[in-house]
Parts: structure tokens; sequence; C-alpha cells
């Protein structure tokens, strides 16, 4: 607990959590309830005729409510992650933060609820009494061996899914790392001796599902903290750990490890010593799965064997072994079925889908995570990725038959590609784009400078970007009032900072004479720009990415944007035949949309328009969308005309000319463009569905435009986006918060490596 608290993102969590509305959640309404017709409809007299049909017809609860898309995620916070027994109220954020992840990867509507009871008949009765509200239930963080028996008790008196992530979401994604292993090395799962370390709820877990893959009852051993579980043990021994007992000469972690094919831990941080591993068989397999630090560290491994497959619970390793790869997609799959229960055929099925989407080309998403170097099926990669696009269709597709095959569906898939494209149109590309612009920033750190470097969020900013493995840091300003800032609010991580002050910089002198060579014919003296440099941050910080220094900027938190971008601009070029724009990414609650330009070209040209739409258009796709243009007006197609509209028109005309590669129209109003229903009159509209690319016809309407956004909290806004500059910039609001500055950065330094 004390090295948690110790971390740089404990009091950064906290802010997290508590910044605007607290928490993680919120419930929108999907229907509009705006008028007394609609209040009639949504509640009485209306509602009435949904009741009165699911009386007559439960199944039609399917139809009229929430129920077949509402998963509860349980908990009494009696095991919450590694801190042991926080209590139910302690336990309440990380059940809100699965709940999260169910919305985020499938499209699952999550209630939390954490019961304040130990008492495991109490337990019971309350969530069997909840069954009719929800589709499925995911017990969570309780512990063993209560968890086994309130599954067990659950799964009997329920006909939804219960499923307990912590024991099956493991075993799960452990069993679809161990089917690539073995298939790597040329094993049978009938004939390998494996040893399991930990015999907690997760272990046992993992180790019935092997099991019931093919794996021999006596070709396992169990292992807990008093050793080798063998027939005839009595030291703490319950009836899960005897049902895995064998007969064996091995008594200890060590003694069962001589010859062993396969480990797998779930357990504690070192547990397994380089011994352990030289005494392991041909090829090992080494799932040291235990959190936050696995048994043994992979470089310790490494250096002892060159022949072995290893993976942990780790993002920082190949081969991460992580429930979020499962639960979500296993869900989705049950409750589109309307499933009675979660089976070993649904597990395996999960296992064996994920096995597969790891055999097979990855796309360029997720190519992108890896330093641009696609991974390829092998010793480093034998488990997907958390972000690869292609989960939602493979694995709850996997689960779904199976579900049918095994008889426990109450609605079989009729057409599968059709379920599959549903699928694939649940969840918004942006999300995962952007986790592995993140994860590929990581793989090539850079040097980006926050040019405002005696700003407290930027310095919290600049901490959370080492910590969080993107670069190194550079600050600007005076380095002991920055020390003295730490010291007042009580952070560390100095150490992976860099400090630069234009003033005391020994080589400043080669920033004077840059500046000059760029001003001189601009009004500027020498003196003049030695002033420029040596007192305005944003001068200083461009200059050092100018001159090769640093790879990027990020300022904003002090200065309007016009100022910073004023100041940026006496320093760095547009790119050759580009144009500078601001592109803001509003995220919503079903779809993305690029609105351009918000924050440089006041009335742009029917040329500027152009090259706007092009700039928008690569954000767009690095973001993994396929862009659809609408170029904005207030009339739709000439209708009514004006001389505002003209210049859209012409822009229209001058794309005409170009050989491009994505679809454009215009001029259209912005609801036109977003309703497919509306654009349907207008059958000559060359967009194939509602656009995601908007060019607006002038900055005051698409600053005002992206502001009401984020103000109204409809959408997330990210940026604006700084597009076109020959180096990395990134200006945020003056609001900014860390996270947003954290971002920013991230994305800055991403264009750095492009």
């Amino acid at each position: 607990m004390s090295d948690k608290r110790d971390s740089g993102q404990y009091d950064e969590a906290l802010r997290y959590h508590a910044q605007g509305k607290p928490g993680k959640m919120e419930i929108i309404a999907t229907k509009p309830v705006a008028t007394q017709h609609d209040l009639s409809l949504a509640y009485s007299p209306g509602v009435a005729a949904p009741c009165l049909a699911i009386a007559a017809d439960p199944e039609t609860v399917y139809d009229y409510t929430t129920k077949g898309n509402r998963v509860a995620v349980i908990s009494n916070g009696t095991a919450v992650l590694g801190l042991g027994n926080l209590g139910a109220l302690g336990s309440k954020p990380v059940m809100e933060g699965k709940a999260v992840l169910f919305k985020r990867f499938a499209d699952l509507d999550c209630f939390d609820l954490e019961l304040d009871t130990e008492d495991v008949d109490e337990f019971v009765n309350c969530v069997r009494l909840m069954g009719p509200s929800f589709g499925g239930i995911n017990l969570e963080d309780i512990k063993a061996p209560e968890c086994f028996i309130i599954e067990q008790r659950l799964r009997e008196l329920m006909d939804i899914p219960v499923f307990h992530d912590d024991q099956h979401g493991t075993a799960i994604i452990c069993a679809a790392g161990l089917i690539n292993a073995l298939d790597l090395t040329g094993r049978s799962i009938k004939n390998v001796k494996v040893v399991v370390n930990g015999a907690g709820a997760a272990a046992i877990a993992c180790l019935e599902l092997i099991k019931a893959m093919g794996l021999p009852h006596n070709n396992a051993i169990l292992c807990d903290t008093k050793g080798v579980i063998f027939q005839g043990r009595e030291a703490g021994m319950n009836q899960w750990k005897s049902a895995h007992a064998v007969e064996t000469e091995a008594r200890t972690l060590e003694e069962a490890m001589a010859g062993s094919d396969v480990f797998l831990g779930l357990s504690v941080k070192d547990a397994v010593t380089k011994d352990m591993v030289k005494s392991m068989g041909e090829k090992p397999i080494i799932f040291a799965m235990a959190n936050p630090d696995p048994e043994i560290r992979p470089e310790e491994i490494a250096e002892v064997r060159d022949d072995a497959i290893v993976a942990t619970g780790r993002s920082d390793f190949p081969n991460q072994v992580n429930n979020v790869l499962g639960f979500p997609y296993i869900f989705r799959g049950a409750l589109d079925v309307r499933a009675t229960t979660i089976n070993e055929a649904m597990k395996i099925a999960a296992a064996e889908a994920l096995a597969e989407l790891a055999r097979e080309d990855v796309p360029d998403e997720v190519a992108a995570a890896y330093k641009g170097q696609r991974p390829v099926y092998g010793p480093e990669y034998i488990i997907p990725v958390p972000f690869d696009p292609r989960l939602i269709s493979h694995v709850p597709m996997a689960v779904a038959k199976a579900a049918m095959e095994s008889g426990v569906a109450r609605r079989p898939i009729i057409d599968e590609d059709a379920y599959r494209n549903e699928l694939r149109a649940r969840l918004d590309p942006t999300a995962g784009s952007l986790q592995l612009i993140m994860d590929e920033v990581r793989a090539a750190p850079r040097r980006v400078v926050f040019a405002e470097g005696e700003e407290e969020k930027v310095i919290r900013a600049a901490i959370e970007f080492q910590k969080a493995g993107y670069g190194i840091p550079i600050l600007i300003g005076r380095k002991a009032e920055i020390h003295k800032i730490m010291s007042d609010i009580g952070v560390e991580g100095a150490e992976g900072l860099e400090i630069y002050n234009a003033s005391d910089m020994e080589d400043r002198e080669k920033y004077h004479s840059f500046l000059f060579d760029r001003l001189q014919r601009q009004g500027y003296l020498l003196r003049d720009c030695v002033r420029l440099v040596n007192r305005d941050r944003n001068i200083f910080a461009s200059c050092m990415v100018a001159m090769g220094d640093a790879d990027a900027v990020v300022t904003g938190v002090t200065r309007r944007f016009s100022v910073a971008f004023k100041e940026i601009q006496k320093v760095i070029d547009p790119k050759e035949g580009q144009r500078v724009a601001g592109v803001s990414v509003i995220v919503g609650r079903d779809r993305t949309v690029f609105m351009a330009d918000t924050t440089v070209t006041n009335l742009p040209t029917a040329q500027e328009l152009v090259q706007i739409s092009k700039e928008a258009v690569e954000v767009a796709r690095r973001l993994g969308h396929e862009p659809r243009v609408a170029l904005l007006s207030y009339s739709n197609f000439g209708n009514p005309q004006h001389v505002t509209s003209d210049r859209i028109r012409e822009a229209v005309c001058l794309l005409d000319t170009e050989e491009l590669d994505f679809e454009y129209d215009g001029d259209m109003s912005a609801d036109v463009a977003l309703n497919p229903e509306l654009m349907a009159m207008y059958p000559f509209c060359r967009l194939s569905g509602p656009a995601n690319v908007l060019v607006m016809p002038g900055l005051h309407s698409a600053n005002i435009a992206s502001k009401l956004m984020s103000s109204l909290g409809e959408s997330t806004v990210i940026g604006p986006l700084l597009v076109g500059l020959s180096k990395p910039v990134q200006i945020v609001p003056i609001g900014a918060t860390v996270s947003d500055l954290v971002n920013m950065a991230a994305l800055a330094a991403h264009e750095a490596g492009q």
C-alpha cells in the first residue's frame, strides 16, 4: 500500500477521479425527453404499454428495456486488486473502472454494486434478487474460498450468466497464450508437465480450464505458500485445493519445477529463482503473472535460458496476460444470444479465438505500437494486444457460437455476417487509436519541451509524461524556482527532468544567431533577437526544437492561443506546400468528428479550405478513421444562395480537379452532414455516410462550435491539434488539465516520430 501511495501517480489519480463530476460514470437517456409528448411516452401513461407487453411475455423485456445490454459488476471488497480487504466502499473505484472497460471495449452498460457484507448467504441472496434487472453478473474482487461458493450458488440459482472475472478472465487469457506457446514449441497439452504456483481463485481457475482443454490430472502440480499440494497433505487445505492434489515426491516449488515444461505463476514477486528456471525442461513456457511484479522478471529468465517463451501480467513486457482481452467480449457474446450461463465450452471458445487472432497478420493500428515493425506470431507475440480492433468481432462471435452449440443460447444468431458487422459498428476507433499512438511513443521516446516550466500543473504533467515512459521532459524555467514548487506541492521525480533557462544556458548564442538569421529582414536587430530568446520561453523552446536539441514543444497554459502561436511562428515555418491549421477531435457517445480549422485561419479562401481539408483528413486517418469530408455552410447545395457560400462551392470545385482518395462534398449544413435521414433528401450527395470531418467556413464558427461541444457536456474535445508546422508544436487551452498536457505532449512526441 505504501509503495502505491509513494508513486507519482497517486495524487494524479485522486485528481483524475475528483475533477468535474466525481467518479468515472454517468447515466444518459437514450431517448428524447424534451417535450411533454416525450415524457408521456417515457413515463406515464405511455410506459404502461411495454409493462403490459412484458407481463404477457417476459422475453420481450429484452426488446423494451436495457436488460439485454446491462451487466452488474458486484463486489464486497474483500480482495481488491493487490490491496487486500478494503471493504465495499473501498472497492467502488475499481468497480466503476471495470464498468468503464465494459463500455469502452464492448459497448455494454454497467452498474457497479458494492455489497456491505462478508456473509456468503447475504451476498448470494442479495444478488439473486436483482436478477430481473440485468443480463449478466460480473463478480469481482471477492476473496477465496468464498468466491468459489458464491459463484457456484448464483450460477445454480440464476438464469443469466454469472462470471467471476478474477478466476475465469485470467484463466481464459492464460489458456490462449498457452495454446500458442505449445504450438510454437511443438507440444501437446496432453503430455506436458505443468507447475502452478498460487492456489487462489485465479490459479485454480487456470488449472481447471487447461484440464478441461485436455491436460491430464496427474500432469499438473499445484503449489501454495506451504509448498506442493500432494495427496495426503492436511495443512492449509480446502476442497478446491484437494481437487488438484496429486501423488508426487515433490514437496517444494523448487522440486516441482525440476524438469517441468510449463510454469504458471499467480502468486507473489520473486517466488521463482534463476536456478528453478534452469532446472526446467527444454523450451520452457513461463507465465509469471503476479501483479504488479512477476514471480521472476523476463530479463532474469533471459540470463539463464535463451529458449523460453515468457508472459507476464505487465504491459511493458511482451505477451501481457490482460483480463480486458476477455471479459468485455465474453459478456458481449453471451448477452447477444441471451445465454443462461457462461460454460466451459464458451470459455474455451474465447481462449481459442484469442489464440487464433494472434496468429493472423496484424492491422496497421497494432503495427504502429511496435515502432512500425509489424508483430509476427512467435515467442514474443502469442497473445493479442488489448487495443487490437479485431477483438470485438472475433471473440464475441466465438462465444456466441459456443453458447448456441452447447445449448445455453435462448436467441441464436441467424446471420453471422450481419452479427459480425453489428459488432464492428459498436465501437468508435478513436480511443483505441489514441492508445496505440501512446504505445508507439513509449516504444520510441522523445525529448519534449514544456515551455511554461514554472507552472505547477506543467511540472506535474512533465513528471507524469516521464513516468508514463513517453520520453524525456524538458522544463523551461529557473531551476531553483521549479525545485521550490516541487517541494511545496510534495511531488518527486526531479531526477527524470531536464531544466533549462535561457539566461544561464552556456551555448544560448547559437539560438540568438539562428533567430537573427530568420528575422533580420523583418525589422529585428540582433539585440531584439537576443531579448526574445532570453525572455520569451516559447521562443526559447521553439529554438531548441528548430535546432535539434529537442523533438517537440507543448505550451499554452499561461497565454492565449493567438499569442503563443504568433511567438512560435517567429521560429518555426509551415511544412512545404502545407497550411497550418487546428483540428479539434470531438469524441461523442457514438461517433468521433474532426473539426477544422478551429484555431488559425479567420476566413479561409477556397484554396485554403482545400488545404485545411487535406490536413484534417490526415489527422482522421492517423486516429483510425476513413474520412468523409463535409465542407460546411448555412446553406445546402446552393439553397439559399448567398455570397458567403461561394467560397465553399469553389473549394469543392478545386477538390474536383485533384485525384483524391477520400470522400468530400459541400456546401451543406451541419445537420445534413451528420444525419443520414436528412442527407437522403439530397440523393446526389457524394458522401456514403455521415461526415466525420467537418471543414468549417470560418474561425469564428469553428471555435464557437468546438467549445460549445465540450462545454455542454455531450462530447469530449481533444485538442485542437496544431497540424502543418515543420516541427511538432502543440498549444493547449489556458484551462488545460494535467492530463490534457500529458496527452498533447505525447501526441507531439508521436508526430516527431513520423
